[in-house]
């Protein structure tokens, strides 16, 4: 597939800068949309407002999550076909609708309305970013998609960080309303650049993109993103309320939260610089060990301050492992771009909702401590699952579409 801004263009490279930049403003608000719900259940004024128990609080992350699962389904294809702007547009504004959504919700159905919108918008920003910057950087896709998800931290960061510092100043609403006004300002931005034609506006075939789960390989991509997925969904969610209920207080927690998407963030900047000397699929497993044991310290951390110390070695690990898994994927695949990454999304974000979910059950009936066992299982399939896909990734050469080591 060609490139959708060649070197010999006049001002292609600046042409791609702006694009790259675009695609980082959409990922940092999927990554306010993905982080939202976890500050706010760290503040007891939200819970309160809302009349919610854990079981409950599980379910808002889980129909998220299911908005989030919704939108990436639909999204690939589209995006193979109309390519990015037109789903920037869109995802952007029902960002903003779901955050002032917030404002007004008294209850848990109001919530749960709110959540769905913002995982709709979420999951739309979250592939149209990650296909966008995979398609303009082809062989340096591992670097830049790592450099992408700093802009996810940014924004993960930016909710836990506003309602710890200016909470006193700023009250709830008001923090959620500032959020909405980047979404919207996001979406204006789209609708005035201009985006690269759709990777397959001509030949595109929905029964071949319908066949991409069967390509050697998708699966075991798929099954690494969803336990990774679930598990920094599960921390991110689940952190701040899991800390609290140890004896820290509510700002202390959300300190805790916000230190794990610095953590992240900084893992991702040292990635894009590590990828010239490790192998994607090296890379990726020792993030997944690291994930062990930042998940079995959480666990036995007998202060406030290991914990903290914990959740910021999981945030450290877990930054590269999504992002340059993308890069193995885009690889491999280069095809149908929108509709191999919107499938990996899809099967991701079943472990994404999942596991919070299931987190939120466990915790409700016998104990955080034991719901908090699932992240550390979800590490260690995650050292399995990439010691099974490295050496046929290393076996294949960039812009294959078929492997034959998976």
């Amino acid at each position: 597939m060609p490139s959708p801004t060649s070197p010999s263009e006049p001002g292609a490279a600046l042409r791609r800068g702006t694009l790259f930049v675009t695609a980082c403003a959409g990922i940092f608000v999927f990554g306010i949309a993905y982080a939202l719900l976890g500050a706010l259940f760290g503040l007891p004024e939200m819970r309160h407002r809302l009349h919610i128990n854990l079981a409950q609080q599980g379910d808002l992350l889980l129909v998220l999550f299911a908005g989030i699962f919704l939108a990436t389904v639909v999204v690939g294809p589209l995006l193979d076909r109309f390519g990015s702007q037109p789903v920037m547009v869109i995802a952007s504004v029902l960002v903003g609708v779901a955050l002032a959504g917030f404002t007004v919700a008294r209850s848990f159905p109001m919530a749960a309305a709110a959540a769905l919108l913002l995982g709709l918008g979420g999951g739309g920003l979250n592939t149209s970013s990650n296909v966008l910057v995979s398609r303009l950087y082809g062989e340096r896709r591992g670097p830049r998609l790592n450099i992408l998800g700093i802009f996810f931290g940014f924004g993960a960061l930016f909710m836990p960080l506003l309602a710890a510092s200016i909470s006193a100043l700023l009250s709830v609403d008001q923090l959620l309303m500032v959020a909405a006004s980047l979404a919207g300002a996001c979406a204006l931005g789209y609708a005035a650049l201009r985006f690269p034609p759709a990777g397959e506006a001509h030949g595109f075939s929905w029964h071949e993109a319908a066949g991409v789960i069967r390509m050697p390989g998708v699966l075991l991509f798929g099954l690494l993103l969803f336990c990774e997925s679930g598990d920094e969904a599960s921390i991110g969610g689940w952190v701040s309320t899991y800390i609290g209920r140890a004896g820290s207080s509510a700002r202390v927690a959300t300190w805790i939260l916000a230190g794990y998407w610095v953590a992240l963030m900084l893992g991702r900047m040292l990635a894009a610089r590590l990828l010239g000397r490790i192998a994607k699929g090296r890379l990726v497993l020792v993030g997944g060990i690291g994930g062990v044991a930042g998940a079995a310290l959480l666990l036995v951390a007998p202060s406030v301050a290991v914990m903290a110390a914990a959740t910021a070695l999981l945030g450290l690990s877990y930054a590269p492992i999504y992002p340059t898994t993308l890069a193995m994927a885009g690889d491999r695949y280069p095809r149908f771009a929108g509709t191999v990454f919107g499938t990996l999304f899809s099967i991701a974000l079943v472990g994404g909702g999942g596991f919070p979910w299931v987190v939120g059950q466990v915790s409700q009936s016998v104990g955080m401590r034991y719901g908090m066992l699932l992240p550390l299982a979800g590490a260690v399939a995650i050292c399995l699952l990439s010691l099974r896909i490295a050496p046929g990734h290393a076996n294949v050469a960039p812009g294959s579409t078929v492997s034959k080591g998976l």
